[in-house]
């Protein structure tokens, strides 16, 4: 993501999105084309504060995301194995067993053709308890030189009918002469429903169409001849339906006031210019800086070995190395959301989900128990006191919350390091964080990301850091 120049791939896409919702936003005919931004939306996205919704009115709100994953010895024993053997112990995961065959793949971002071996692994059938407008795929995995895996999620919509089976990504942990690019798949539609880089989407979600139940396939491959093996501990969907909105009730403070986690800060805006190859350099680096930020909060960090590619005159290499290890070669750009997870959970024993949040009070209870978040949003300058720029997509880490329950948040579209902290008011950044519709600088209605976050947390969790993630819908 950037905060300047060019509007990012994924900002196009998730306009995109919400060009099919827009007739059913509440605004004016002037608003909904673009042509204006009445007087009272822009008093609402000034951050303004709204009567918080008491305890009644939280109870009685409709659910709008569901995550489910697979993770345990037994889930693995449940799924559909051609080829792959559940392996049990501290961390269960899948590995090729025999091999069904292989397969050519012609990677269209080396130009190369080459012969794999593979086996597979399909989900038992989940319901949505939230029949979904979008679907999110994330997975945890470890695939040597040599190996990498497909994810395909395939679906049955609320009329009966059934998705194709959509590839959601392909994906190796590295980029070498032995491995794949890493990548997702554009253009996968059948005419209800579509693949934006990483998220499934309903085309026309004004129909009332949803996707109600799915399953995930899991492809693992490797050169033919070796016994070399992709793992595989997490694979996972999150399934929304989250209203347009273009402001969301105001959440009161709570148990996470005055507590501040000590992340490490690192600025993207430093590595400007540096390695322009993956998705222009430093500047829009947003995501994975996010993310080696909170790997390092964790107690993880890259080898000298990982980091040997990078120029030694570069400060903090580790993000050089975060940036290309999550750069997708068809989105030409860093901010694929499950591949930044799936970066996340290459180093020992951390686990990476992509998730959405309804509240600032959810990421509260995370934050009291020790789990920072990484936290998608767009709003312009006036949006946002202290930003000092806006910006149609951008990552930043939430660290805490100030005793008045602001949020403390590194921001890495910060001059340097030491300016990553800072101070946002609560108000302002619950709306720009979980709001679905926004105005842009010129009046026109876009989309933003209704509450998805990034949540890395150990493979064996504290009890109280069960408790909270079981609350939130992951195990």
């Amino acid at each position: 993501m950037t905060r300047s120049g060019p509007t990012p791939r994924r900002s196009v896409l998730a306009a995109a999105l919400g060009v099919a919702g827009a007739a059913a936003v509440a605004t004016t005919a002037a608003a909904a084309s673009g042509t204006a931004r009445p007087a009272a939306a822009a008093e609402r996205a000034s951050g303004d504060a709204v009567t918080p919704a008491g305890p009644a009115a939280r109870r009685k709100a409709k659910r709008i995301a569901e995550y489910h994953g697979w993770t345990s010895h037994a889930d693995w024993l449940a799924g559909a194995a051609k080829g792959v053997r559940a392996e049990p112990g501290a961390r269960p995961g899948i590995v090729i067993s025999r091999p069904l065959g292989s397969v050519d793949y012609p990677d269209p971002h080396t130009g190369t053709k080459a012969a794999w071996e593979y086996a597979t692994w399909t989900s038992p059938v989940r319901t949505l308890s939230v029949p979904a407008a979008e679907a999110i795929v994330s997975w945890n995995a470890r695939t040597p030189a040599g190996t990498w895996v497909q994810i395909e999620l395939k679906g049955t919509y609320t009329d009966g009918s059934a998705t194709p089976w959509y590839v959601m990504g392909r994906w190796a942990s590295d980029d070498g002469a032995s491995s794949i690019r890493r990548t997702s798949v554009d253009d996968q539609s059948d005419d209800k429903s579509s693949v934006w880089t990483d998220t499934f989407s309903i085309d026309d979600p004004a129909s009332g169409l949803r996707l109600a139940k799915y399953q995930v396939r899991l492809t693992l491959h490797r050169k033919p001849g070796t016994t070399l093996t992709p793992t595989v501990w997490r694979v996972g969907a999150m399934g929304s339906d989250v209203p347009d909105r273009f402001e969301v009730p105001a959440s009161a403070p709570g148990l996470a006031k005055g507590r501040e986690l000590a992340v490490p800060r690192y600025s993207q805006e430093i590595h400007k210019g540096q390695y322009p190859e993956y998705d222009n350099g430093g500047e829009a680096w947003c995501s994975p800086t996010s993310s080696q930020m909170i790997i390092e909060y964790w107690g993880r960090k890259p080898s000298a070995k990982d980091l040997a590619w990078v120029n030694p005159d570069y400060a903090d290499p580790q993000v050089c190395h975060a940036a290309r290890s999550t750069f997708d070669y068809q989105y030409e750009g860093c901010g694929n959301w499950p591949f930044n997870a799936a970066y996340a959970a290459t180093y020992r024993d951390l686990q990476g989900v992509v998730t959405r949040l309804g509240s600032l009070t959810d990421a509260e209870k995370l934050i009291e128990v020790g789990i920072p978040l990484i936290t998608s949003q767009s709003f312009l300058k006036t949006e946002l006191d202290g930003a000092g720029y806006g910006t149609s997509g951008h990552l930043m880490t939430v660290i805490g919350f100030t005793a008045d329950g602001d949020v403390i948040a590194n921001d890495p579209a910060s001059a340097d390091n030491a300016a990553v902290r800072h101070v946002y008011k609560r108000r302002q950044w619950e709306n720009i964080w979980l709001r679905t519709k926004r105005y842009d600088a010129n009046g026109k209605v876009v989309s933003g990301t209704g509450g998805v976050c990034y949540l890395y947390f150990p493979a064996k969790p504290s009890a109280a850091q069960r408790r909270v993630l079981k609350e939130l819908g992951i195990r």
